[in-house]
């Protein structure tokens, strides 16, 4: 399973990472931040929905990618 995950920066200097695949967006203090909590909960939500049966078993090794 591949993943995407978009970057934007607010006024406020905080930073958005989106995984449009998933449908969740989350802030980040810095990009890096924004990037890493994005991973983890992607990972958590694929993990939640192999285990309802949503999910195939092999989307546990979803990839990232970040869009440019």
């Amino acid at each position: 399973m591949k993943l995407t995950i978009e970057l934007e920066r607010e006024v406020d200097g905080r930073w958005i990472a989106e995984v449009p695949e998933l449908n969740i967006l989350l802030y980040g203090e810095s990009e890096q931040d924004a990037v890493e909590r994005a991973q983890r909960t992607a990972r958590q939500i694929v993990a939640d929905r192999i285990a309802h049966g949503e999910l195939p078993a092999d989307c546990a090794a979803a990839t990232f990618d970040l869009a440019a």
